[in-house]
C-alpha cells in the first residue's frame, strides 16, 4: 500500500481527500500537515475519522516527504506557489488544488488573484488536470494543476460543443450557483451562517478569479479567443454547484445532433452522466460523488441553447478530481476510490 501526503489536511478539501483515500485500494493517507492544528490528530478536528484515521497533524517538514509516495497540496491560493517547488524537489509527483498553477499567463495573477507569481517556471511545466481532455498529458505529468470547481462545471459541458463547432464563441453567459463550502473552512463574515441562510446573492460579479481559467481552456479548444460572462452566486447549502449556461447555436443544429456530440465525446467517460428530457441535473444527485451531470434544452424560439451541469464542488470540483488525476498518473483504474 502506497503512502500519500496531504499538505493542508484540515481544510474542507483536505478532509475530503482523506475521506476518499481511506477507502482507496492502492494508497492511504500517511503524512498530514496543518499549520493551525499541528500537534493534534485528524480525528480530534474531524471526529468522523475516529477509529478510521487517527493520524497526527504536523507542521510541514519537507524532509518527511521522502517517506511518501505521492503528494496532494491543498494549500490556499498564494501559498502553493512557495511550497510546490519544494514538494517537487522531493522527487514525488504532485497534484496541486490551488489556483497557483492553472493560469499559463502569469501576468494575469495580479489582476485576478491579487498577487505576483513567484514560480513561473513551474507554471509552464504544469498540466491542467481535466482528465476528460488531458488524460494522456496527465499520465506523464509530474505536477498537475487541479481545475477549479466552477471551471469544471463549465468546461465539461462546453468543450464538446466548441470542439464540434456547433455553438458561437461570443455571447456565452454562465450563471453558476455554489454551496458555501466553496469559500473554504476559514471563517469569513459573508459566509457566516446568519449571513447566508434564507438568502441568495451574486458575488464577485465581472471579477471572479475562475473567469480567466475558463476562458483559457475554452480558447484552447476553440482555437480562438473566447470571452464570456461568468456570474457566480452563493446559495444557502453546504456543497454542490449548478451551472446554467446560455449559448447561441449555429443554424440547423438539432437536438439529435447535440446529443450525438455529447455521446461521442463522453459515452465512455466514467464520471459523466446525461439527463434526457424531462429530467434535469440537480445538486442532490451528485452530492458526495465524482460525477458531472449534464443536460440541455434547445430553445428554438430564441435560438438559444441552455446547458445545465451539476457537480459536488468538494469532489469532482476538488478532491475527487485530484484523486482521479492521481489514479491516471499512477496507472491505476481511474475510478479507484471514487466508485
Amino acid at each position: 500500500m502506497l503512502k500519500a501526503a496531504i499538505v493542508g489536511a484540515t481544510g474542507y478539501t483536505g478532509r475530503e481527500l482523506a475521506q476518499i483515500l481511506v477507502r482507496h485500494p492502492h494508497i492511504r493517507p500517511f503524512y498530514l500537515t496543518s499549520e493551525s492544528f499541528a500537534g493534534q490528530r485528524l480525528d480530534e478536528i474531524y471526529p468522523q475519522f475516529r477509529s478510521i484515521l487517527e493520524l497526527p497533524l504536523e507542521k510541514l517538514d519537507y524532509a518527511r516527504l521522502a517517506d511518501c509516495d505521492f503528494i496532494f497540496s491543498a494549500l490556499p491560493h498564494g501559498l502553493s506557489m512557495d511550497a510546490v517547488p519544494q514538494l517537487l524537489a522531493s522527487g514525488k509527483k504532485v497534484v496541486d488544488l490551488s489556483g497557483d498553477f492553472r493560469l499559463k499567463d502569469v501576468s494575469l495573477y495580479p489582476q485576478w488573484y491579487g498577487y505576483q507569481h513567484k514560480a513561473e517556471r513551474f507554471v509552464a511545466d504544469s498540466i491542467y488536470g481535466l482528465p476528460e481532455y488531458n488524460r494522456q498529458a496527465i499520465k506523464d505529468a509530474t505536477l498537475v494543476a487541479n481545475p477549479g470547481c466552477y471551471p469544471t462545471s463549465v468546461l465539461l459541458p462546453l468543450k464538446p460543443l466548441l470542439a464540434a463547432g456547433v455553438i458561437e464563441t461570443e455571447d456565452i453567459i454562465v450563471d453558476a450557483k455554489s454551496g458555501v463550502s466553496g469559500a473554504g473552512r476559514t471563517p469569513k463574515l459573508p459566509f457566516h451562517f446568519p449571513e447566508c441562510t434564507e438568502n441568495f446573492k451574486a458575488y464577485k460579479v465581472a471579477g471572479h478569479q475562475h473567469t480567466p481559467e475558463i476562458e483559457q481552456e475554452l480558447s484552447g479548444i476553440a482555437g480562438q479567443q473566447v470571452v464570456l460572462t461568468f456570474t457566480p452566486h452563493l446559495i444557502p447549502m453546504v456543497r454542490g454547484i449548478l451551472s446554467t449556461i446560455y449559448l447561441k447555436v449555429k443554424e440547423d443544429v438539432s437536438e439529435e445532433t447535440l446529443w450525438s456530440i455529447y455521446e461521442e465525446y463522453y459515452g465512455n467517460e466514467p464520471f459523466i452522466r446525461f439527463y434526457h428530457p424531462p429530467e434535469l441535473p440537480e445538486t442532490k444527485y451528485v452530492s458526495g460523488t465524482n460525477f458531472c451531470d449534464i443536460s440541455f434544452r434547445l430553445d428554438k424560439r430564441t435560438k438559444r441553447l441552455v446547458v445545465i451541469s451539476a457537480i459536488d464542488n468538494l469532489v469532482k470540483g476538488a478532491a475527487g478530481q485530484a484523486v482521479q488525476n492521481m489514479n491516471i498518473m499512477q496507472g491505476w483504474p481511474e475510478g479507484a476510490g471514487l466508485l
